[in-house]
């Protein structure tokens, strides 16, 4: 079977610092190949996390790749002076995509400016490099669509799409974006195996957003990329399709995207 990409997952956060190799990188990394997950793409949230998060692609060149950004909810008074540091790691070259960036107002609506302002700048810096963007949209659809309209050019996936049909058709509407489908899906009460139905085949992306939202019947663990398949079994079965299907589609989404080499 082709091999799922995981095209959001935190694998070098603290929560994995126990869950570690003889050479010291969290075995969730081996557990995740070992389930089929080839590919990973490893997003930044800030500033401390740039080091962690290089130290853990370097070890697995072949299974990782990064993204650089601020997150939305890491936007504070220094947000110009933290993505002057951003735009420097960017010029490496080495980074994947921009991200995670946008606009988050569920903790602190109170930096609704600043985050429209720094998501804005983000995008910029993704025009410059020609990279794809991952966005973090939270209670702030209008404002995230808004900020796009401005970068019609941008190509970007809403990482962590949990909303209503009517909510991918409007962004839909504003660009052909792609739509991170992750352990959400699988959820009771989850608006969104309706919502995929609107959603085409050839924008679906698959995530786990590690070590968050693990995907039923994991529900309540942390979460990691080896779980990547539970979301793809539960998406199959509400496409009306196989997971080798799934898998291919996904993966294609992804590499075209992402710029991911064949696994």
């Amino acid at each position: 079977m082709t091999g799922l990409i995981d095209t959001h997952t935190h694998l070098y956060l603290p929560e994995f610092a126990d869950d570690v190799n003889g050479d010291g990188t969290p075995d969730a990394v081996g557990r995740a190949v070992g389930a089929g997950v080839t590919h990973m793409i490893f997003p930044n949230v800030d500033l401390t996390t740039i080091q962690p998060m290089k130290r853990l692609a370097a070890a697995h060149p072949a299974h990782v790749s990064m993204a650089m950004g601020l997150h939305p909810t890491e936007v504070g008074d220094d947000w110009q002076e933290a993505l002057h540091k951003i735009h420097d790691e960017l010029l490496s070259g080495i980074y994947t995509a921009v991200g995670e960036v946008g606009i988050d107002l569920y903790w602190d609506a109170s930096r609704r400016t600043q985050q429209m302002k720094a998501f804005d700048a983000q995008l910029s810096l993704a025009e410059e490099r020609g990279l794809p963007v991952i966005i973090h949209c939270r209670n702030a659809l209008d404002e995230t669509l808004e900020v796009l309209q401005s970068h019609p050019a941008v190509s970007a996936v809403m990482h962590s799409f949990g909303g209503t049909a009517d909510d991918a058709e409007r962004i839909l509407q504003t660009g052909s974006y792609y739509f991170g489908i992750n352990g959400i899906l699988t959820f009771k009460k989850s608006t969104l195996p309706d919502a995929v139905k609107a959603i085409p085949t050839e924008r679906m992306l698959l995530e786990t957003d590690a070590p968050y939202l693990a995907p039923v019947p994991m529900r309540g663990r942390r979460n990691e990329s080896a779980y990547l398949t539970h979301t793809a079994s539960c998406l199959a079965e509400i496409l009306g399709i196989d997971m080798q299907e799934v898998a291919d589609l996904t993966s294609d989404n992804a590499r075209r995207l992402f710029g991911i080499a064949a696994c």
